[in-house]
């Protein structure tokens, strides 16, 4: 059962505040129903209005639906939130999830857009 804590989000803070300092983004991290660990970007440098609409990015179509600096950010976002002891054992034609925790990456948010510096 996907399960992430506070204590696992500090743990996974510094990567990802490393990521988003290299790209000149400012962030947000939460948890969400102790499953899953939130990243709500909030404002950069890098144009994602420029390749999508979609601001709820799905994690595993990042290769096929960004490209350049977005593309190459987002990638190392993921990595950065999943961590080293991420696991993904699930089985969807069983109907068996587990994994260690469910990750979600927000630009911009529903009252909030993302804004471009």
């Amino acid at each position: 059962m996907a399960y992430v804590s506070q204590e696992m989000k500090k743990s996974l803070a510094p990567a990802i505040k490393a990521v988003l300092k290299k790209y000149s983004v400012k962030a947000s991290l939460s948890v969400r129903n102790h499953s899953t660990l939130v990243c709500n970007i909030k404002s950069g440098a890098i144009d994602f209005k420029a390749q999508s609409d979609h601001y709820q990015v799905n994690p595993y179509w990042i290769n096929e639906h960004w490209t350049g600096k977005a593309q190459s950010f987002l990638t190392e976002l993921l990595e950065a939130m999943k961590g080293p002891d991420y696991f993904n054992n699930d089985d969807a034609m069983t109907d068996y999830f587990h994994r260690s925790h469910y990750t979600d990456i927000n630009i911009g948010q529903w009252n909030k857009e993302y804004e471009l510096v």
